[in-house]
């Protein structure tokens, strides 16, 4: 038994020291490394903390609606309108069977000057006969018309007051798609209203608005009322006048279009300097490229505006364009559709120099087009195309006013014998000496109202013609 006790110890003892000697002479030490690691966590809080801030500023638009809400007025338009009783008309004759009364519309306006300079839509405001503006503060002015503008629906009223607060414009062209928009106006009469969206596109073109063709689309919720509203963006700059619904009940659905803010603004600078608006044109006509026109065409390309004809002694034509050429972008412009054209050239006057890039036979070319006035447009509603008549041309014919028919597509016109070259030289017995004048009584007519066309034949002789 001792024996088998000491063996067990002696194995034990020679075990312990074969290890301690493993571990003294053989096992190499663990070292541990115990490196300080300066960590910057203001590099990674700080970029974590940007971008959320950002997403707080794109998402909180209290900032934006301080300085709309008191910027932005409700206007009333009071108009006399003048109706044919037909049984006062039988009994007391025609002049004694017209009846008057008063109609009363609604809409709002945008403060963008102290001193009471305010812009709005043109159908807010038309045939008014009195306007009052009453301010967020409840202040009531009595306004008065300085200009309007019916082709793109923009109009400048003015109060006499001080130190109003305003809205200053923002750049629309560089708003983009995605990007939060306040609408804030005066839906259904309640002052003061604030709706967020974001622009769901630009460059919109309405079918039935055949003179507004680039408005900034959004989800923000507009409603009668809104109309001459603002829509800003998330630093509160005017980006857009808010002017249309699409809908077929007449409220919100879903969507509603502004006019983008350089439009309006060219249009007021224009009011305010010269008392009306020119609009600068490159002087081609054509069309956008879709994939069935570019079939048509035989081309590759189906984005850009087709050119298919330049119009004689333009600044098209002095620049190079010719029939064929596709043009892809305007200045930093992409030119996609029609709209996008028509918009950015919206923003310009006559003698504005802009650099047309465009395709001939698929090679990119670049040429500046200095723009001309414009002098010559389509009147949809009466199937003519109408140009201006210079003042030479006036006096051979022996009157003072009028201006030509260019083109004529209204068949019924036609079966009558209205010709090309006959001169349209009043509407409703209010006389007309440009095609904008043509716009602006065509655009200012009443839904239903008769108009009356008086024309010169090539004969020289007066003819008149009803349009219902």
């Amino acid at each position: 038994m001792k024996k088998v006790v000491s063996i067990v110890l002696f194995s034990a003892l020679g075990g312990a020291i074969t290890l301690g000697a493993y571990k003294l002479f053989m096992e190499k030490p663990q070292v541990v490394i115990e490196k300080a690691v300066k960590t910057n966590p203001a590099v990674v809080n700080t970029s974590l903390t940007n971008a959320t801030t950002a997403s707080f500023e794109n998402t909180d638009f209290t900032v934006a609606a301080e300085k709309t809400l008191n910027s932005v007025v409700h206007v009333k338009n009071t108009s006399v309108k003048s109706v044919r009783d037909p049984f006062a008309s039988f009994f007391y004759g025609q002049q004694n069977g017209m009846k008057k009364y008063s109609q009363v519309g609604m809409g709002s306006g945008v403060i963008i000057s102290p001193d009471g300079y305010i812009v709005t839509n043109n159908h807010v405001i038309r045939n008014a006969t009195e306007l009052e503006v009453t301010l967020n503060d409840k202040k009531v002015y009595t306004a008065k018309v300085i200009g309007a503008d019916p082709t793109n629906d923009i109009a400048l009223i003015k109060i006499e007051a001080k130190k109003l607060p305003y809205i200053i414009f923002g750049d629309s062209d560089a708003a983009k798609v995605g990007e939060w928009v306040l609408a804030v106006g005066n839906p259904y009469n309640l002052t003061s209203t604030v709706t967020a969206g974001i622009i769901s596109a630009k460059g919109r073109d309405l079918a039935g608005n055949v003179n507004i063709d680039s408005f900034i689309q959004t989800d923000a919720a507009v409603n009668p009322g809104n109309s001459g509203g603002a829509l800003v963006n998330t630093r509160g700059e005017l980006i857009g006048i808010n002017t249309a619904i699409s809908s077929q009940t007449g409220s919100f659905i879903g969507y509603s279009f502004a006019v983008p803010s350089n439009i309006a603004k060219k249009v007021v600078e224009d009011l305010m300097e010269f008392g009306k608006v020119d609009k600068g044109i490159l002087g081609v006509r054509g069309g956008e490229l879709t994939n069935k026109a570019a079939e048509n065409l035989g081309i590759d390309f189906t984005e850009g505006f087709y050119v298919a004809d330049v119009t004689n002694k333009s600044g098209a034509q002095k620049a190079g364009l010719e029939k064929g050429d596709i043009i892809t972008k305007v200045d930093n412009i992409k030119i996609n559709s029609f709209a996008d054209l028509t918009g950015y050239l919206n923003t310009k006057r006559p003698n504005d120099n802009v650099n047309v890039t465009y395709l001939r036979k698929g090679v990119k070319k670049t040429t500046k087009v200095t723009l001309s006035k414009n002098t010559r447009t389509a009147i949809s509603t009466l199937g003519l195309t109408l140009e201006n008549i210079n003042n030479s041309d006036l006096k051979k014919i022996n009157i003072s006013n009028g201006v030509k028919i260019a083109a004529i597509e209204n068949e019924e016109l036609k079966h009558y014998g209205v010709q090309k070259g006959y001169i349209i030289t009043a509407i409703n017995d209010k006389k007309v000496s440009s095609v904008e004048d043509v716009n602006k009584l065509i655009s200012n007519r009443v839904q239903g109202e008769v108009l009356y066309i008086e024309m010169m034949n090539l004969n020289g002789q007066k003819e008149r013609y009803i349009f219902r």
